[in-house]
Order: C-alpha cells, then sequence, then structure tokens
C-alpha cells in the first residue's frame, strides 16, 4: 500500500469495548455491564474522516490496560481491579464506488478478550472468550475544500458473545476473569472530522452507542444509558515517522437503570477523559505500526488508569 493511503486510512468509526464503569461493586450492591460498546481510545492516531484509496485492509489492535482504581460519583476511589488484553481484528472493504458524492467502504470486525480481575469472588487463571461481532454495514468518507474530510457511518454490536454479565449472576464464570462480552445488541452512529495537509492530521471521531436491550438474569434487570465517545488526534508526518498527541473521552448524559427483584437502584452516570503521546512509523513493504499510551485524568462513575495500544495495518 502506498505511504498516502496509509496516511488516509480509516478511523473505522467504532469497535468493540472499555471497561467504563461496570464493576460489581459489593459496597453498593450494584451490578452494571462490564463492557462499553465502544472501546476507550482505540481509534487515536486515524484520521476519522478519511478512507483508504479502493482495496481491502487489514488491522489488528493490541490493546492492554490495567485499572486499578473505580472512581464513584464524587471521584473517590474504592476497591477493585480489572486488567484486559483486548485483540481487535479488522477487514474493511473500500469497493472505489462512490455514494452522495462521497466514497463508500465496509467492516467487520469480531474481537477476543483475555480478562483477569479480583471483583467477583473467585480466584484462577483469567477468562479467554469473545466480545460481540462488530458489523460496519456502511461508511461514507466525503472529501471537502480545504483539506477537509467528513465521515459518516453505522456499527452494530451483535449480541453473541462468548460470556455475559449473566454467567457472573448465574456463578458459571468461576476462571477469575470477567465476561467477554454484553448481553446486549448496540446500534452506533458515527461521525468523524480530519483536517490533513503537509503530513499534519487533525482528527476529532465521534460514537453514540444506543443499547437495543439490556440484561435480564437471576432477577436483575440492567440497561445501560446511551454514552457518547470521541477520539481526539494531533500528529505530524515526517518521512517514515509519525508523532503526536491523543485522547479520549466518555460521557452519559443520563443515568443507566437497574433493578434487583423489582427493587430499584441508583444508576450510574459515566464520564471519563484521557491523554497521551502517539508514535507511529511506515515501513517500505506497505506495513503500517503505531503505539500509543493514554492516562485517565478526570474520571467518575467508571474505572481509571491507563491503556496501551499496538496497532499494525496493511493492505490485502
Amino acid at each position: 500500500m502506498k505511504k498516502t493511503g496509509l496516511k488516509a486510512r480509516t478511523a473505522l468509526g467504532v469497535v468493540a469495548m472499555s471497561m467504563a464503569g461496570s464493576l460489581l461493586m459489593a459496597s453498593q450492591a450494584k451490578a452494571v455491564e462490564l463492557w462499553d460498546p465502544y472501546l476507550r481510545g482505540v481509534f487515536e492516531g486515524e484520521p476519522a474522516g478519511a478512507l483508504p484509496p479502493p482495496g481491502v485492509y487489514g488491522e489488528l489492535d493490541n490493546y492492554w490496560t490495567s485499572y486499578g482504581n473505580y472512581l464513584n460519583n464524587n471521584g473517590t476511589k474504592e476497591p477493585g481491579h480489572l486488567s484486559a488484553l483486548v485483540e481487535v481484528p479488522i477487514v474493511i472493504w473500500v469497493p472505489g464506488i462512490k455514494i452522495l458524492g462521497a466514497d463508500y467502504a465496509a467492516a467487520i470486525g469480531q474481537p477476543f478478550d483475555f480478562t483477569r480481575t479480583k471483583l467477583f469472588g473467585h480466584t484462577g487463571s483469567g477468562n479467554w472468550g469473545t466480545y460481540n461481532t462488530i458489523l460496519v454495514p456502511g461508511m461514507l468518507s466525503w472529501s471537502l475544500p480545504d483539506h477537509l474530510f467528513v465521515r459518516t457511518g453505522l456499527t452494530i454490536l451483535l449480541n453473541d458473545a462468548s460470556s455475559t454479565m449473566g454467567n457472573v449472576y448465574k456463578d458459571t464464570l468461576t476462571n477469575g476473569g470477567a465476561p467477554s462480552g454484553n448481553a446486549y445488541t448496540t446500534l452506533q452512529p458515527d461521525l468523524g472530522v480530519s483536517w490533513l495537509y503537509n503530513g499534519w492530521n487533525l482528527s476529532v471521531g465521534t460514537h453514540y452507542a444506543l443499547p437495543v436491550s439490556g440484561t435480564k438474569s437471576a432477577g436483575i434487570s440492567y440497561r445501560t444509558a446511551p454514552q457518547f465517545s470521541a477520539d481526539y488526534t494531533i500528529t505530524k508526518t515526517i518521512g517514515a515517522w509519525t508523532a503526536g498527541l491523543g485522547g479520549a473521552q466518555e460521557n452519559q448524559f443520563s443515568r443507566d437503570t437497574f433493578s434487583v427483584n423489582g427493587i430499584s437502584l441508583p444508576g450510574r452516570l459515566t464520564n471519563n477523559y484521557s491523554i497521551g503521546p502517539i508514535v507511529g512509523y511506515q515501513f517500505a513493504n506497505g506495513v503500517g505500526v503505531s503505539a500509543y499510551w493514554n492516562h485517565s485524568f478526570a474520571t467518575k462513575s467508571d474505572v481509571a488508569g491507563d491503556f496501551f495500544n499496538l496497532r499494525l495495518f496493511t493492505a490485502f
């Protein structure tokens, strides 16, 4: 793949998950979904508004996080630890056709993850499993004057994870890990904007996750509220090297709904912000590699800590 194609590769819009605010907190007798539909900050460093040239592309995100703190709605730390390795393979198809004057693309991803936690009262080697399948039936990217690119899309996360919070409620997940995905389908509209000029990439990618249903198991009923996520990128490419800064945010503007045996309990209202450096390298054979690290600096009703992602991208 040409270097110019790598610089313009897709941010894909959305994929997978995040740990946000989803711990079973014994101190609050409260259980919530483990994963957010969007994996926190996963597409930092990519041009959120653009698509690569026509072709078929592969991307692999190797995402690791260790969250040693849960911060309640007052920002106060509570006990708990959750670590995860999330592998996100993605195939992106850009057929070279236009719709409404925009370049069209589609994508599919099947994330899988390894989790280890002390939150659910079990010890063991941890849990391997598959997350909800990710379908992106359509992305449209417009090239506008003054080096601006705008992309819209819809992402669908299917209810097919190998294990969910229902397994915890039923005490069938006892290997010392956390569930691999969510027990509901999600629809997620995406919008990305990029300014790409002379090696600069200034991008904002936004995602709004709308859960289709909730979790009902063992007398527990839980439904997460819609969630807004955004990734931010400021990078400069000189030759084969790219460096810059990335950031991410997650916000809920309404509370989750939660009940046990028909008794309603307070839901969470999540806010999380993080920032960190980005570095990348473009090999002569067309393979691109990038890495970045983020640290949470403002968190409420969510897990907080560091996450790291190593991304590989290539044309097939």
